[in-house]
């Protein structure tokens, strides 16, 4: 679906602005992958800083931590939940699981904070 098109506009443009079009009560939120930046850049621009983003795909996906900070945060540098699942459900499977997760959802809290503003 990522290149398919309506009338020569990509879906997922659509998509956002019929999002941005129903988000009349802000009660929208737009999930939107980090591993395509320029789209999630796309899509922030369309629907401005106050649409909430939850963005998966950091982590074992692939997708950059900077990119998605720049390109999904509003201008506060907020409006956008950064997800990485498997980077922390599978950061260890020895007994040491609990604190190798817990390592790893700080290091990611970390680097998520060093490119906010």
């Amino acid at each position: 679906f990522q290149d398919f098109k309506i009338a020569e506009t990509p879906l997922y443009i659509t998509v956002a602005n019929k999002i941005k079009k129903w988000n009349t009560h802000n009660n929208c939120v737009a999930v939107v992958g980090a591993t395509y930046p320029d789209e999630l850049r796309q899509i922030r621009g369309i629907l401005g800083e106050e649409t909430p983003l939850l963005i998966p795909g950091i982590g074992k996906q692939g997708g950059n931590v900077k990119k998605t900070v720049t390109f999904g945060t509003n201008q506060n540098g907020s409006m956008a939940i950064i997800n990485s699942s498997r980077g922390i459900l599978y950061a260890d499977a020895s007994e040491k699981f609990a604190e190798s997760a817990r390592n790893s959802a700080l290091q990611l809290r970390d680097e998520i904070n060093k490119y906010r503003m």
